[in-house]
């Protein structure tokens, strides 16, 4: 079962991706800080994180940048769900050789499931 790391600040959206992910046989771990968010990421390595970009102790721009920065995480896709963006400028990227995906609140099931199959493809 591949493990997905959720952090966002507001817990309502924690419960409802993670009762879809589970749903759809991923298992979920999640949490609302971003630094409880980079630890849970060097210790459980997850193959994928879905994190906000506004969180209460540091915000997702950073949390992604330390994970780049540890050689035990650097590797892990990182799919960026924010309100701070419209379904305009949802891009899916690359930035140093790794793959970074945004996308805009609020996502479809579909949209999430073919977003993570693809971030999960892109990692083999």
């Amino acid at each position: 079962m591949k493990k997905i790391l959720l952090v966002d600040d507001e817990e309502d959206i924690l419960i409802s991706l993670g009762n879809i992910l589970k749903r759809n046989n991923y298992e979920v771990i999640t949490t609302t800080k971003g630094k409880e968010g980079l630890e849970l990421a060097r210790q459980l390595s997850p193959e994928v994180i879905i994190l906000d970009l506004l969180l209460p102790d540091m915000d997702g721009t950073e949390v992604a940048l330390a994970l780049e920065k540890d050689s035990s995480t650097k590797d892990i896709p990182i799919i960026f769900l924010t309100g701070m963006l419209t379904k305009q400028e949802e891009l899916p990227h690359k930035k140093t050789g790794r793959h970074h995906y945004a996308i805009a609140k609020p996502v479809t099931t579909a949209e999430l499931l073919k977003i993570i199959e693809s971030a999960l493809q892109e990692d083999k």
